[in-house]
């Protein structure tokens, strides 16, 4: 089932018959995986040799005749569903079959299309904070070196890197330095031939002739080396957009000549890696995106709420506190502003709901569905092993300082971290914590003196996405004072900053972690997880459980066999 989750989510956002589908799935997924915990616990250990080792364990085959009954009719239960969702999906693809594929991924592409054609188009005169960056891009591609060079351009989704460098490209200097141009968008769908054609059609419509007739019937050692040929007299500049894997620089690199024509190639990332491996030669040169500063994002939203630099003084204390939560990023600051441009400035409590209701915003209103397209792109493209990982930040409060230590210990705690031979499950945890901050989704806040990694955070853009994400899969729950109920089944509980003990704990079955923030009396609060609404307390032994408060190990145990294993308590 995990391995067929695995390959399915990344289709699911497109498809909502799927999404159903796929939650049926996963719930029985993570009840088995309870079961199976369940078993582990109590059944599965080890006795002595010799004739006590074998008392003892016809002993506790015989007092635990229950609970394996109880276990067993569990199993039966999870048999029945699986099978009853089986046949149901049976249905779905003889009723849908590839059609109903091929309009998902047709859908996608389109939306991917629509996103990146609007950064495409934008007017120079309604971007801000666009100057400096690409009067320091345009310098590095007009230098006066021979070689061919790469210029990489990296930084997280939605910080403008396909704006800035569809402004550079367009520049009239940059323009007749240059024989050939091509703007080539390489996506995660990445297919070797299509890009390839794609470059030789825009190569021939510059010079206006028509392309060979032989091009369609070449392979692709033939089709990199007609590019070549076609590039080595010429002085080009080629921009890659969006690339997401060095195998994908790598292919496109071989069939770009490295001539003394003083070429350039131009790329666009999100990962860090892919920046880095482009740009091994002594000329080439990364640039790293920044977010907008306080007063280009202040401007840029009053241009795109109000069509001006004007804020009505009535909105500037809630409009200043919506613009923080954008954090520089001009595709949010953009996108919040147009659902701000359709309010009425003379109603505060309109903007104060949008500032309360922000993730609702994210989360199923359409009003913000580019940035969260965008943004998802990162979180699709993540191996199965880091999604968990990244949606497990989801319980913490928005501009929380994460603590790296703890999370990693919590990841492991929690088996998001998948063992390795002659690795500790420490190294691998922090080989994790690197890969999401290389592709832009984790941000460094601060670090020890000695280089490691002491605090990180989210992008609070992101932290929304992710808790709607966590919320579609019954993977994390967040409860707030505005938000106090949650599903039946809970796996990873948050609870901020209540002032009174939620009630209805011990109906959490399947919970298997809680995290406190921000509580007056925390200890009161978790030993409410404790209390037992039924009666089965010999069939359903207490499991110890380590309480983290104010860095002291206090043991406890709880009574529902169901409660999970890590219970986090934070001031």
């Amino acid at each position: 089932m995990k391995a067929f989750l695995r390959e399915a989510e990344a289709k699911e956002d497109n498809d909502s018959q799927l999404q159903a589908w796929l939650k049926q799935v996963r719930e029985v997924a993570y009840d088995t995986e309870d079961v199976l915990d369940d078993f582990t616990f109590r059944f599965a250990r080890r006795y002595k040799d010799g004739f006590r080792g074998k008392v003892g364990k016809i002993y506790n085959s015989i007092k635990n005749l229950k609970g394996r009954h109880q276990i067993s009719l569990e199993i039966k239960e999870i048999k029945a569903r699986f099978g009853e969702i089986s046949e149901r999906h049976r249905r779905y693809l003889s009723q849908y079959g590839t059609q109903e594929r091929g309009f998902s991924s047709s859908r996608q592409a389109n939306a991917d299309f629509d996103t990146r054609a609007q950064s495409l188009f934008i007017e120079e005169a309604q971007l801000v904070g666009i100057d400096k960056p690409k009067a320091e891009l345009i310098s590095k591609i007009l230098d006066d070196h021979s070689q061919l060079k790469v210029v990489s351009v990296k930084g997280m989704g939605g910080l403008g890197k396909t704006t800035l460098v569809k402004k550079v490209y367009d520049d009239a200097a940059v323009k007749k330095q240059f024989q050939s141009h091509a703007w080539i968008t390489v996506s995660q769908t990445f297919q070797f031939s299509d890009i390839i054609k794609n470059l030789i059609q825009q190569l021939y419509n510059e010079i206006r002739r028509p392309v060979p007739r032989r091009v369609e019937s070449m392979d692709d050692i033939m089709l990199s080396e007609f590019v070549r040929d076609f590039l080595r007299e010429r002085r080009y500049i080629l921009v890659l957009d969006d690339v997401w894997s060095i195998d994908a620089w790598e292919a496109i690199k071989c069939v770009l000549p490295d001539c003394t024509t003083a070429s350039r190639v131009v790329l666009t990332t999100r990962i860090a890696d892919v920046a880095s491996a482009s740009c091994l030669g002594s000329l080439d040169f990364v640039y790293k995106m920044e977010p907008l500063s306080d007063k280009e994002s202040w401007t840029l939203f009053c241009n795109r709420t109000f069509q001006s630099n004007n804020c009505p003084p009535n909105l500037e204390e809630v409009a200043k506190k919506i613009l923080k939560k954008c954090e520089g990023l001009p595709l949010a600051i953009v996108a919040i502003g147009g659902v701000l441009a359709l309010k009425d400035n003379e109603k505060t409590h309109e903007w104060e709901m949008i500032l309360h209701g922000f993730g609702g915003e994210a989360d199923g209103s359409g009003k913000l569905d580019r940035i969260k397209r965008v943004l998802l792109l990162s979180y699709n493209d993540l191996p199965h092993y880091l999604k968990s990982c990244l949606l497990y930040l989801s319980i913490y409060p928005e501009d929380y300082p994460i603590d790296v230590v703890s999370i990693l210990l919590k990841w492991i705690a929690l088996e998001f971290v998948e063992e390795r031979e002659r690795i500790t499950s420490t190294d691998i945890a922090m080989s994790y914590m690197k890969e999401l901050i290389n592709r832009s989704l984790i941000q460094v806040k601060s670090t020890l003196n000695d280089g490691r990694l002491n605090k990180c955070g989210l992008h609070d853009f992101l932290r929304e996405i992710l808790v709607s994400k966590s919320k579609e899969q019954d993977f994390t729950t967040v409860a707030t004072r505005y938000y106090t109920r949650w599903p039946e089944k809970v796996r990873h509980l948050a609870i901020h900053n209540f002032t009174d003990n939620p009630q209805e704990f011990s109906s959490l079955k399947c919970l298997r972690s809680v995290v406190i923030f921000g509580y007056k009396d925390p200890l009161t609060m978790v030993r409410s997880l404790g209390r037992d609404r039924d009666d089965s307390a010999e069939s359903s032994p207490s499991r110890p459980l380590p309480i983290r408060y104010r860095d002291e190990t206090i043991p406890k145990y709880l009574t529902r066999r169901e409660i999970g294993r890590v219970i986090t308590v934070t001031d």
